[in-house]
């Protein structure tokens, strides 16, 4: 019986490995069944661990999926270092408000131990970020994996490529086009917003110097809720904290919706939403039917996690997810 069972395991591997050659680029649920069983557990164990130290970590995580996947796709770039400043991380949307790159070392880390050489950094950061939506009241779904790792990472791509938290809903569609995704994807990926902090320096032009008027007021902000932000940001103190990104304090929920729709989001960005039909009908549908926004967010998510991936020959598995393997820091 021990032996039948052996040769199971062994032609399920080759059956793995030829659907995985046949489907190119195709990610799969089941990627590392046999190279890597225990590969799930392993990073929601560490990622529960890193949440449950810093509730922070939850949104920084998330966030450095979704910057990884916008630049050069889902390639684990943004993770890389680099001795001239000249990587993702160094862009200015990145730099000093992207975390957790010292958490994904340590989750790499663990997985090293379990399957040495096997996991890459690109699929660590689409689990880490499901599971850190997990661990804070957001529903779970399935990760595909098969991802490798890149090799270059841009300064000037991630400039180019992220979107900004002042970009109208046009431009917003536009910038997510231009990587795959649709309107919709768009207006349920905000939804992410509804964890996290914000520095100041994204509300104060909508507080004290609108459209480049001294002294203006975004109108699309609720009275009541700008006169609270006056108090938390004054006019020169653009690095001071928001606070928490909806009034649910860290749970990953629909709050954000309800908050959007009342006029009370913090970026331009999310009141951008409003300037739509379709922006303003997903709004007011995920606001009034939590289930409904978790299950798309969801979708949305692992329809990202499909840019531009590598697979098969293309790409490494990276030992380390800071530096490349052949020569260290990019």
């Amino acid at each position: 019986m021990a032996v039948v069972g052996l040769r199971c395991q062994v032609i399920l591997f080759a059956l793995l490995i030829m659907a995985s050659v046949a489907y190119g680029a195709k990610l799969s649920k089941s990627h590392y069944y046999i190279t890597c069983p225990k590969l799930e557990t392993v990073v929601r164990n560490k990622v529960n661990e890193i949440v449950n130290a810093d509730l922070g970590m939850a949104p920084g995580l998330l966030r450095l999926h979704f910057h990884d996947c916008f630049v050069r796709g889902c390639d684990g770039s943004v993770l890389l270092n680099s001795s001239s400043n000249s990587a993702e991380m160094d862009a200015p949307p990145n730099a000093g408000s992207l975390r957790g790159f010292a958490e994904v070392d340590s989750i790499k880390a663990e997985v090293e131990k379990a399957c040495p050489g096997v996991v890459s950094c690109a699929d660590i950061l689409a689990l880490a970020a499901r599971d850190a939506v997990v661990k804070v009241g957001g529903k779970y779904w399935s990760v595909p994996l098969g991802r490798k790792d890149g090799f270059i990472s841009s300064l000037v791509e991630a400039n180019s490529s992220l979107p900004s938290p002042f970009m109208t809903f046009a431009q917003l569609v536009e910038n997510f086009a231009a990587v795959g995704l649709n309107a919709k994807d768009m207006v349920f990926l905000s939804g992410g917003h509804t964890i996290g902090q914000a520095h100041c320096a994204v509300v104060i032009p909508r507080l004290y110097n609108f459209s480049g008027v001294p002294g203006a007021t975004d109108p699309s902000l609720d009275p009541t809720f700008a006169d609270m932000l006056r108090t938390l940001c004054p006019s020169d103190e653009p690095l001071t904290f928001v606070g928490q990104m909806d009034a649910t304090n860290g749970t990953f929920d629909n709050e954000y919706f309800t908050d959007v729709k009342s006029q009370r989001g913090l970026f331009s960005s999310d009141a951008a939403l409003l300037t739509s039909p379709l922006g303003r009908r997903i709004v007011r549908e995920s606001a009034a039917y939590p289930g409904s926004f978790l299950r798309e967010f969801g979708k949305s998510m692992v329809k990202m996690g499909n840019i531009d991936v590598l697979t098969g020959s293309a790409g490494e598995i990276r030992r380390v997810c800071s530096a490349v393997n052949n020569n260290g820091n990019y």
